[in-house]
């Protein structure tokens, strides 16, 4: 998902960092001081889009505190110690943009993930809702996008074949969502024309789930 936004992001003309904890740019985003120093070395930032994240199917009663915190922290915290470093630039500036990588476990009780990635997307949808509201000032726009089944190595490749294919079947467009489809919401939200919307939760679920 983070490689098809780099690429389009790229296309449209833009210079673009990628933190990540073996990359290029290394950082922890739960870190906030690693954090500060990293948006530090960048500079300007005009795009954010937040796409760390880690996975995790426990239900309640089989999740220990460490998997709680941990998740949690690259999920939620991550986010908002991002943003944090990166609000003040863009109030002056009075433009930018925030895309939080949501999720459809957020409003369907975990359907797709366990109860400490559910509960982390749900609060980071709160965040999303909270910074769009703070900004809308300031011409920086903050919005979601609350993806399920993305064909990446954390989601899809973890399954057996049958389950794929039960997956699948429950899908109505009969297929998981490409990666790159997540990156064309990104490239839409994050441009010129977007600019009058915030505070706004894309699903990108196939018809999963109809709200």
């Amino acid at each position: 998902m983070g490689r098809a936004v780099v690429s389009f992001l790229k296309e449209d003309g833009l210079t673009v960092f990628g933190l990540d904890l073996h990359g290029d740019f290394p950082c922890d985003v739960s870190d906030p001081v690693a954090v500060k120093r990293a948006i530090g070395k960048i500079g300007r930032v005009d795009v954010l889009v937040n796409n760390a994240g880690i996975l995790s199917n426990n239900k309640a009663e089989a999740t220990t505190a460490e998997e709680w915190h941990k998740v949690l922290a690259a999920n939620l915290d991550g986010a908002f110690f991002l943003a944090r470093e990166v609000i003040p630039g863009m109030k002056a500036r009075r433009w930018g943009r925030i895309v939080n990588t949501c999720s459809l476990a957020a409003k369907t009780g975990g359907l797709t993930a366990g109860t400490a990635y559910a509960t982390s997307k749900g609060a980071l949808t709160s965040l999303t809702f909270s910074l769009a509201r703070e900004l809308a000032a300031f011409g920086v726009t903050v919005n979601g996008i609350s993806p399920a089944y993305v064909k990446t190595p954390m989601v899809t490749e973890q399954l057996t074949e049958a389950q794929r294919q039960a997956l699948i079947a429950q899908i109505p467009v009969g297929r998981f969502c490409e990666p790159e489809e997540f990156a064309h919401v990104v490239r839409f939200l994050v441009s010129p024309l977007a600019g009058f919307i915030t505070g706004e939760i894309v699903d990108l679920n196939g018809g999963l789930v109809m709200d």
